[in-house]
């Protein structure tokens, strides 16, 4: 049983979708939680209400990470909020998919600036404390995009195999201070972003994933709260995917 009592956690874009699966299992483990949410602010309460209805302290803030100084504000009301910061989530992220001759520079700049930036404001944001602690989780949610590539994502890819380099050079940083970062690699997952995919397309990517079917937030949420608890203290600087075999590496 992953036991995440007295526990406080950080995700960033957790309004919906992975993140809100990830916020409320680590919950649900018996962590306090603090998120961020871009600009859905409806969507933040109802997480919000779901952390409390478990009995554990919630804190919505609406922060954009790809600003380095909302990346430190937000760090510092969790702080102020809960004391500390045992675990910080790094879920933020945008597409903005396009073939590379088509897709604006714009576009490629803005996922990156979000998925990855963001990524690393947040992670240059908690190492102080954490370092203070000589303890901490940190987790990244890269993706199947970012180990294998996709056609009409070179923006999103980019930005995660990005987040691979961040995440192994980030573990070997801090590991002197017991302090781990891995990585979480979801394939396709039934959320509000793919749901809309076209028939024929999602048939293609269940015949291409060899557990022939799509992913759900709380699989994803499962790794997490993994790779988040003591029973995975001996494991850093790694990529675990979650995706149903569709990338074996």
């Amino acid at each position: 049983m992953i036991d995440l009592t007295g526990k406080s956690a950080l995700v960033t874009g957790a309004s919906r979708g992975i993140g809100k699966a990830v916020a409320v299992r680590l919950a649900t483990q018996g962590a306090d939680v603090a998120f961020s949410y871009r600009g859905n602010e409806a969507a933040a309460a109802e997480t919000a209400g779901e952390i409390e209805a478990l009995g554990r302290r919630a804190l919505a803030v609406q922060a954009d990470v790809t600003d380095p100084e909302a990346a430190d504000g937000l760090v510092k009301t969790v702080l102020e909020a809960f004391g500390k910061i045992d675990i910080l989530v790094n879920n933020a992220g945008i597409t903005r998919d396009d073939l590379i001759m088509r897709m604006s520079v714009e576009a490629f700049r803005e996922v990156v600036e979000t998925n990855l930036f963001g990524a690393f404001y947040m992670t240059k944001a908690v190492t102080r404390p954490m370092l203070k602690a000589k303890a901490g989780r940190i987790i990244n949610m890269t993706s199947v995009s970012g180990q294998a590539g996709q056609t009409g994502q070179a923006n999103y890819s980019a930005s995660k195999a990005g987040l691979i380099g961040l995440t192994k050079a980030t573990a070997r940083e801090l590991a002197s201070r017991s302090i781990t970062c891995n990585a979480v690699a979801p394939g396709f997952v039934l959320t509000e972003l793919t749901k809309d995919l076209p028939e024929a397309l999602q048939a293609q990517i269940t015949a291409a994933t060899p557990l022939g079917r799509f992913g759900t937030t709380e699989e994803i949420a499962n790794a997490v709260a993994f790779l988040a608890s003591d029973e995975a203290a001996f494991i850093t600087g790694q990529v675990l995917a979650v995706d149903g075999g569709l990338v074996m590496m």
